[in-house]
């Protein structure tokens, strides 16, 4: 796929790095994970960019057409929850959910916020760290020589990317059942925050 979309490219133009290279591979990933219709993998950008701003970013104009936005993103994943709830279990993310035991009963508004998290995570964080990524490397040309020069380094040059690039300086998560990890105890309700380095 990634080398498809470089293929793609115009060569001695410009063109929009984010639109043609970032914002693609990111939505075809997720589609792929999903088996989301490719033809409606755009709507994943604009759910993702919707969930995480408000009216004040100019991404919506209130917070009532956000709300609905984020209603059709439910009802889109909900119709693709109910087909393959009625099919076998597939490899996509989805039917796993629908089927796996732990989650086929899931609340609907904790199957979207498990969704929205890994829509945003797999379409915000990757689309910034790539544009990020591309824009170090032209903004230092001696650090591009090295991988030019030797590609074993380029994995440490991924890592490094994310980190630098994210869009997160941390996450929170609610624990919703108590729990042991590495002898801390962990309460359901306790707000548990991982920092990234």
């Amino acid at each position: 796929r990634v080398q498809t979309i470089l293929d793609s490219l115009p060569i001695g133009e410009q063109f929009n790095w984010v639109d043609r290279v970032s914002i693609e591979l990111t939505t075809q990933m997720l589609a792929t994970l999903f088996d989301f219709p490719f033809e409606d993998r755009r709507k994943l950008t604009r759910w993702s960019d919707v969930a995480t701003g408000g009216p004040e970013t100019g991404i919506v104009e209130s917070e009532e057409q956000r709300r609905a936005e984020l209603c059709e993103c439910l009802e889109y994943f909900t119709r693709l929850w109910e087909q393959r709830e009625g099919n076998e279990e597939g490899i996509d993310l989805i039917s796993m959910l629908a089927h796996g035991e732990a989650t086929k009963n899931m609340d609907p508004q904790e199957y979207l916020g498990n969704l929205v998290l890994l829509i945003v995570g797999g379409n915000d964080t990757t689309r910034n760290s790539i544009t990020g990524g591309v824009i170090a490397l032209n903004e230092n040309p001696g650090e591009y020589a090295k991988l030019r020069n030797n590609p074993a380094v380029i994995p440490n040059m991924v890592s490094e990317i994310i980190r630098w690039v994210t869009p997160l300086a941390h996450m929170r998560r609610t624990a919703v059942k108590d729990y042991v990890l590495n002898g801390q105890q962990i309460k359901a309700g306790d707000k548990l925050v991982m920092w990234y380095a």
